[in-house]
């Protein structure tokens, strides 16, 4: 199961993710990113302090912005990953093409 929460605290966007994130539920995740971005979000936290799992379609969904919010000039950070969830990215190399920050303290900062 996954829960989504999207907050706006000016300038950011914070989308928080609870649960998993699977090929059953990538797609939600997906169109919560679409809707930001056509309320014309600029800067996106991913909250992932309670995010249990991601599957590789859940990676794909982040893997599908890279090129798009590099031309657009749209900032993402991912924050909060648990130990597991970051091997994930970091097996993958994709610690290597999002920016990843322990809390969102850190995520503010860069």
């Amino acid at each position: 199961m996954l829960t989504i929460e999207k907050t706006h605290e000016s300038p950011n966007w914070i989308l928080k993710l609870t649960g998993e994130i699977d090929a059953s539920n990538s797609v939600n995740v997906d169109s919560a990113i679409q809707e930001l971005l056509k309320s014309g979000a600029e800067n996106l936290l991913v909250d992932c302090t309670d995010l249990e799992y991601i599957s590789s379609a859940g990676l794909g969904v982040f893997m599908s912005y890279l090129e798009e919010f590099q031309e657009k000039n749209i900032g993402m950070v991912i924050f909060g990953l648990k130990d597991k969830v970051f091997q994930v990215f970091h097996i993958l190399g994709l610690d290597q093409l999002i920016r990843i920050k322990p809390d969102k303290s850190a995520a503010l900062a860069s």
